[in-house]
């Protein structure tokens, strides 16, 4: 048997070996190991002296070596940590609440909740199983269809893996060798759109079909109002906003109710009107910030080109026509030019490299190849709209456009209208509503936004933002009340675990894909899928049909560190762009956990749910949002934007 047969039989046995239900990790050692020593098979040598020995202990080091996994620890805690502690159980009540007059305003809560809590923990099982215990029986004794509850919790909890910070970006960056702040910043927008197109489907189900999510009785759509909120709006005004001002003007009848005495002091009604005004507050920052970041902070650049350029021209005391001609001189060819500018005899060579240059800069892109990437420019163009324009010398942000000016009015004026209308209904039950949000989600908020900044606008790596992420988490538990210490331990040794698996899967990994590549089987994937004369179109359905197809046998983990390494070497051929694959892989690979026999979050969900709850149910709420999956990977492909823009906009 050659050796690109022996790759090609250990890469179906792998799959084979893994269905049986042994450990991937070690499934991948032990075949590399096989199959390696088959390779290095010299009979006149100790069999000790096989080189596939050093080559495992090369690629375990070389694993262990890579500082992308140091964050993968410290996210994970920061997950277990806010899982441990319980802190999604009065968040839970306060967003239901919040959106009680929406169709299946439990099935909408309970998707908010997935969504948000998957962004702070980054765990599925764990969302998951918690949305399971917390949401699942009150959907189901609220008259809730099973499949609506079961699809919504288990599409929801899924959301985790997809936007940042995810452990499956981190994992996908180490294998590939990118950029994890990159993949972050393009994985936040199509990560937030399949959660609205989760929520656009559950809110028109609900509208079509009203039985499947039966109203609430008025009883659960109610908030409690304290006596003092109740004594400050019978006393100056229903409308809190300004009952609040006047209680601050004059506070006389706020810290007095008549027979009964309130234990208040002028700051306490301060901090009341505080937090009545933190929608305010929020508009105002949030729309200040991307003024600041738009106009100022992102033309620094730009703004201080034209100051540096006049400097030099009044230090060198050139005239602007020579400057000017100094400059032109050497751009249209090669850097290298300054020297013959001395001296005329040396512009011979450089002037026959510069016609070598564009041969030996890129072998795949010899005339054959450039006619035919042409007529492709255009069809193909959202593949490869991420490496335009990046060997300029321009400055990378562009200046801002004018549009910008006209929407971001058109917005402030869209928030101002629903600010006011927020306000005209703002009455006690209101303000309640909008302090038990203030004290549930806004602590995990501030906290999951300090993590995600400083990741995307370069102030910290992202082992040190993990960091920061999980101290914050154990300052929110521990302000919670909620945090002893057995169940620090329990998160410690559940972030122990997955951790020593994920390791485990690189070094299994990395042993896999080297014997793997010695073998040839890389050469042979790569021979078999040119000679399909694919457009890079054709190569990106069937690279996500194959991912797709796999998902359903597979986790996204054997899928990321065991095909996903063979697909990267094609995409420079096909000039896709890899930070646009790797996103759609991300999609994609939400179906991995949605699809049967082997989806995960399935399962996970039917542990917790009451007994009359079949699998076969939770696999039929499921399917619909796999629908939804591959429609969003349309409209990535169609609106590359989507994908592209923030990571381009961020790091040029």
């Amino acid at each position: 048997m050659s050796n690109a047969a022996l790759g090609l039989t250990m890469l179906c046995l792998i799959i084979v070996v893994i269905m049986m239900g042994f450990p991937t990790a070690f499934t991948l050692m032990g075949l590399g190991m096989l199959f390696g020593f088959v390779a290095f098979y010299d009979p006149s040598a100790p069999w000790l002296d096989n080189k596939i020995f050093a080559l495992m202990v090369q690629r375990a080091f070389g694993a262990m070596n890579n500082d992308v996994l140091l964050s993968i620890p410290l996210f994970v805690l920061m997950g277990y940590i806010m899982e441990r502690g319980a802190l999604v159980d009065k968040m839970f009540q306060s967003v239901q609440l919040a959106f009680r007059h929406l169709p299946g305003s439990l099935a909408v809560t309970t998707l908010v909740i997935c969504t948000f809590w998957g962004i702070a923990s980054g765990l599925v099982g764990a969302v998951v199983v918690l949305m399971g215990v917390i949401a699942m029986r009150p959907m189901l004794n609220a008259g809730y269809d099973t499949r609506l509850a079961a699809g919504v919790i288990t599409a929801g909890g899924t959301l985790g893996i997809l936007i940042p910070p995810s452990v499956m970006i981190i994992v996908y960056a180490a294998v590939a060798g990118q950029s994890v702040v990159k993949l972050y910043a393009a994985a936040m927008f199509p990560g937030f759109f399949l959660a609205f197109l989760y929520l656009v489907y559950v809110i028109g189900w609900c509208i079509i079909n009203p039985k499947i999510a039966p109203k609430l009785p008025p009883e659960q759509m109610k908030a409690p109002i304290s006596p003092w909120v109740a004594h400050i709006s019978s006393s100056y005004s229903r409308f809190m906003l300004p009952a609040l001002l006047m209680a601050l003007v004059s506070p006389g009848k706020a810290l007095q109710g008549g027979a009964q005495s309130f234990d208040k002091k002028w700051w306490q009604i301060l901090a009341s009107l505080t937090r009545a005004l933190a929608p305010v507050i929020l508009a105002i920052a949030t729309l200040g910030a991307v003024w600041w970041y738009v106009t100022i902070y992102s033309q620094k650049d730009n703004e201080a080109a034209p100051v540096a350029v006049a400097q030099m021209t009044q230090k060198s005391g050139l005239a602007e026509p020579s400057a000017a001609g100094g400059v032109q001189e050497p751009s249209p060819s090669s850097g290298l030019q300054e020297p013959p500018a001395a001296s005329g005899g040396l512009q011979e060579p450089p002037a026959e490299s510069a016609l070598q240059a564009p041969p030996g800069a890129g072998g795949v892109q010899e005339p054959p190849g450039a006619e035919a990437s042409a007529p492709t420019e255009t069809k193909d163009e959202p593949l490869r709209e991420m490496g335009a324009g990046e060997a300029t010398n321009a400055p990378k942000t562009e200046a801002v456009p004018a549009s910008f000016y006209t929407g971001f009015g058109v917005v402030c004026l869209v928030a101002f209208a629903l600010l006011a209308y927020y306000y005209y209904r703002f009455n006690a039950e209101q303000y309640e509503i909008m302090s038990m949000l203030i004290h549930s989600v806004a602590p995990l908020a501030i906290l999951t936004f300090i993590v995600l900044g400083v990741i995307l606008f370069g102030i910290t790596t992202a082992t040190e933002s993990a960091a920061v992420g999980a101290a914050g988490a154990f300052l929110m538990a521990w302000q919670a009340g909620t945090l002893n210490f057995q169940k620090i331990k329990e998160a410690v040794f559940l972030t122990a675990k997955t951790t020593s698996m994920v390791c485990w899967l690189f070094v299994g990994s990395a042993l896999f894909s080297a014997v793997f590549a010695i073998l040839g089987g890389q050469r042979l994937v790569e021979t078999w899928v040119l000679s399909m004369d694919l457009s890079p179109m054709q190569f990106l359905l069937l690279s996500q049909a194959i991912i797709f197809v796999l998902g359903w046998p597979l986790e996204w983990t054997e899928i990321i560190v065991i095909f996903v390494p063979i697909f990267l070497p094609l995409l420079v051929i096909f000039q896709i762009d890899p930070i646009l694959w790797a996103v759609l892989v991300f999609v994609n690979l939400q179906a991995a956990f949605l699809s049967p026999p082997v989806a995960m979050s399935a399962f996970y969900l039917k542990g917790v749910s009451p007994a009359h709850v079949t699998i076969n149910q939770i696999f039929a709420g499921m399917m619909p949002y796999m629908l939804i999956v591959i429609l969003c990977m349309v409209m990535m492909y169609i609106w590359p934007g989507l994908t592209l823009w923030l990571p381009k906009y961020l790091y040029g």
